[in-house]
């Protein structure tokens, strides 16, 4: 039984019913990246209280969303085909709040998940297909997201690899990918802080993903 009952009948209620408690789409958002286990989902979100954590992740079993999966002696969480049918509301949900987004707050970070999925809701497939395959290799704090760009094809996944261009950096990319600020001027600014490769593939990552806000 879903946790808020609005006493209506409809598509839209009943979906709310069972994703829109508070951090029941973003633990959605974090598995679409892949599956987690439980410390990484808590580390992933890094403000969700335990005890909401573990009752999200209920719920959400319930409804037939997620599921729990055994692997070499470990549980993790991952997201059954019908939890994965959001993939598309996710990405279009993402594209609508970055309009909104402001300036960051100092206490605000971009998590890996976050930009993972922003990432694929500002990902232009028809520019991709008129550049060079590109492998892009980001770090966001402790956390690391590889991307790699194969003409309309776009792979994101956590954890490290073999990349064109390794950057560092922080909820400022926004910027970069909103087209507020050039790929120069994000270098010189120190929002985006090249580690590998030529920094003019930044221009390119520019060009592959952007969102107007």
């Amino acid at each position: 039984m879903a946790a808020r009952d609005y006493g209506e009948y409809g598509g839209v209620t009943r979906a709310l019913e069972l994703v829109g408690e508070r951090w029941a789409m973003l633990i959605v958002r974090e598995l679409l990246v892949g599956p987690r286990r439980y410390g990484e989902l808590a580390a992933g979100l890094p403000r969700i209280p335990t005890n909401i954590l573990a009752a999200r992740l209920k719920e959400l079993q319930a409804a037939g969303v997620i599921r729990r999966a055994p692997r070499s002696r470990i549980i993790i969480y991952e997201l059954t085909a019908y939890g994965r049918e959001l993939e598309p509301v996710v990405l279009a949900l993402g594209a609508w709040g970055f309009k909104a987004l402001d300036d960051p707050r100092d206490e605000q970070v971009i998590t890996a998940g976050s930009m993972a999925m922003d990432l694929r809701s500002a990902f232009r497939p028809q520019i991709a297909a008129t550049l060079p395959a590109t492998a892009y290799a980001a770090t966001l704090g402790g956390d690391g997201l590889l991307i790699r760009v194969d003409g309309a094809q776009l792979e994101v996944s956590r954890g490290d690899g073999e990349a064109d261009l390794a950057f560092a950096t922080g909820a400022g990319i926004h910027r970069l990918i909103s087209g507020e600020l050039s790929a120069e001027r994000a270098i010189a600014s120190g929002i985006v802080d090249v580690r590998h490769g030529p920094s003019a593939l930044l221009e390119r990552f520019a060009s592959t993903f952007h969102l107007a806000a």
